[in-house]
This record gives structure tokens, sequence and C-alpha cells, in this order.
């Protein structure tokens, strides 16, 4: 075993043994999600049949009532949710070109497969660490088919833009002629930013893809809604893309768990991340935050110690006092490092006294690390 999988292991076993969490939650076992998931009502219905009927249908049906669309179509997988959106809205404009930010997820983390699989390319309006602006999207140069806007923009530090800047970017793009994609895996964030309801947001585009697992809890999968010629195209390809699975009930169950538990509570966790332990962080020494002001619970925090120390540091505080604080340092540059921090259900139950408490001592052990 190398030393890498050492650490990960110890990582992933100190984290089933972690009582208090700051940033992120515990995994649960098998036994604790099959606990989970027997204690849900309605069990007594068959189960879901290649993509159609049981929880899977009312997943989707209780998706697009939330979005404010016609349908929604489960998937196994955001990036095969996405890629068969963009080749409905190249089909629909005879445009294979995509506009989209070169930090968005379809470009980093899906491994191109808009291109490989799709034979689409795409278009960067902009590199900075923002959404473009109506005029960068003007001078793209060239016609696009479909404009991509990831809410949040998750690799620049989870960030949106005004719903004055949103709305006029989408104004833009329609009056180039091209369709709108929302990557919405946390639209579920958005509402207390932008002050409107999840459909009011995703009426702006034509598609929206959203996941269950991301702040829902869920095991996997995603949904991909729209109108009804979307739907049902969507459907013909999830089937070719190999994602027509005989049963999904488990993951489709999670999820509807989810927009029942998880979701009401979100507000509730951007205010108190807001309010108590985001300044709490902030105010360690030599932190920074990116963005300053974070639009949601999630955001980046930046370090002033080398990767390799905070982590250790907090490895340390996992295995010696069952406490799970900011997780998975990246170096950014020599001596400074960069993590991740998702203020979600178990923060509630921390004060920023608390945090600033931990948070002292946790950079003492990276200090002697």
């Amino acid at each position: 075993m190398t030393d890498d999988q050492s650490e990960f292991h110890r990582r992933r076993a100190a984290r089933m043994t972690c009582e208090r969490f700051l940033s992120t939650d515990r995994v649960l076992s098998i036994r604790e999600r099959l606990a989970q998931l027997s204690a849900l009502d309605d069990l007594d219905v068959l189960p879901d049949f290649y993509g159609s009927g049981g929880p899977v249908r009312q997943l989707e049906e209780r998706t697009a009532a939330l979005l404010g669309k016609e349908d929604a179509v489960f998937f196994p997988t955001g990036t095969m949710a996405q890629q068969v959106a963009l080749r409905h809205h190249a089909e629909r404009t005879g445009n294979p070109a995509v506009a989209l930010h070169p930090l968005s997820h379809i470009e980093r983390h899906e491994r191109h497969a808009y291109t490989q699989l799709t034979g689409l390319r795409g278009l960067w309006p902009t590199t900075e660490q923002r959404q473009p602006t109506p005029g960068e999207l003007h001078a793209v140069g060239e016609p696009f088919g479909t404009l991509v806007v990831e809410l949040p923009l998750r690799d620049p530090g989870y960030l949106l833009p005004t719903w004055d800047e949103l709305t006029a970017l989408v104004a833009a793009a329609r009056e180039t002629g091209a369709r709108v994609h929302f990557d919405g895996a946390r639209l579920w964030n958005t509402t207390v930013h932008f002050d409107k309801r999840l459909d009011e947001i995703a009426a702006l585009a034509d598609s929206v893809y959203v996941s269950y697992y991301k702040d829902l809890g869920g095991i996997s999968g995603a949904a991909l809604a729209g109108d009804k010629a979307l739907t049902a195209y969507a459907r013909t390809w999830r089937h070719r893309y190999g994602g027509q699975l005989s049963q999904q009930w488990p993951a489709a169950l999670a999820a509807l768990h989810g927009l029942d538990t998880a979701l009401p509570r979100i507000p509730a966790h951007i205010h108190h991340a807001a309010t108590a332990l985001t300044p709490a962080l902030a105010a360690l020494p030599g932190a920074r935050l990116y963005p300053e002001v974070p639009p949601t619970h999630e955001y980046q925090l930046w370090l002033p110690h080398p990767a390799e120390a905070l982590n250790a540091a907090h490895l340390a505080l996992a295995e010696e006092e069952g406490i799970w604080f900011v997780s998975h340092w990246e170096d950014a540059a020599p001596g400074l490092a960069m993590a991740e921090v998702s203020l979600g259900e178990p923060a509630l139950g921390w004060t920023a006294d608390e945090v600033t408490e931990v948070g002292l001592r946790f950079l003492d052990m990276a200090a002697k690390a």
C-alpha cells in the first residue's frame, strides 16, 4: 500500500468515527442508509422498470414542478444529462458551438465528453473568474447554438452573478438566437442570493440540470428538466448512452428524502454561515475567503500554510478529537493552500466561538506539522 493509499484509508476511517463536522458531513454506512430509506412512507409500491414508474417517476414529476418545467428525466449521472441537453440544443439550432466558461464543470471535470462524444465545440466568452458579460458574449466573434451557465460556478469559488447580471446574460444569448442551459448541480443553493424561487430561476433557461446528491444528501443521480420535446429526446438518448438501468429506486428514494428534509433547510445553512461561521473563519490568522462575501454557504478558504501541513493537522484533529474541520487542502502557491468549505446541516451545531477555538488549535497543529 502506498503512502497516499494509507492516508486515504486513515481519512476514511476517521471520517466514519468523527462526532462533529464543520465542513461536509459524515458518510453513512450501508446499514444506516438502508435504515434511512426503510423509514420512508409509501414503500408498498412497485419499483421503477427501465426508467418508468415507481419512485423514479414520482421524483421526475416533483422535480419538474419545483423547477416550473413541463417534465424532467432522471439520469444516473449529471455528465450524461448535460451531454443530452447540449446535443438537443445543437440539433434544434443547427449550431454545434457551445459558449461556456473555461472553469465550468463541463470543461474541467467531464473529460471533454461534450466534444468527444457529441462532436460539439466550446467557445470561451471570458477567462475571468466570473460569468461573462453580455458584451463579451456578443464579442465571441462567431455564432453559437447554446449558452451554458453554471450556477454557482464552483471551481473559482462557488460564484454567482446578481439577478440583473444573470437576466442580462440570458437576454444577450437569446438575441443571438442561442438556447440556454443551466448547469444547476447546486441550483438548490441559489434561491437566497437571487431572492427568487427555483421555478423563477429555472424559467430563464431552456434546460436545467440538477443533482440529487450535492447538498441534498442523495445516493446518486440527476435530472434534466425542460419542455416535453426536450424530455422525450432525453429519454431516447438516455437509453442510447446506456443510462436506462432496470431499477434505480434506491437513488430515487434517497433523492425524494433529500427534497423533503434537506432542501427546506438550505436557507438556514446559508444564514448561519453568513452571520456566524464565515466571519469566524475569515478572522483566523492569515485567512482569506474567495469570494470575500460568499453568496452561499460554500466557498474557498485560503490559509498561509503548506497543504501537507494542513492536511496532517486535519487528520490529527479527526483521529484524536473526533472533529472534522476543513479538509482536502491543495497547494495554491508556495506556503499558501486552499480548501473548499461547505457549511451544511452539521455546521448548524457550531457557534462562531467554537469555530475560532478549533480553528486556532488547527492552525497551531499545522504550524508544528
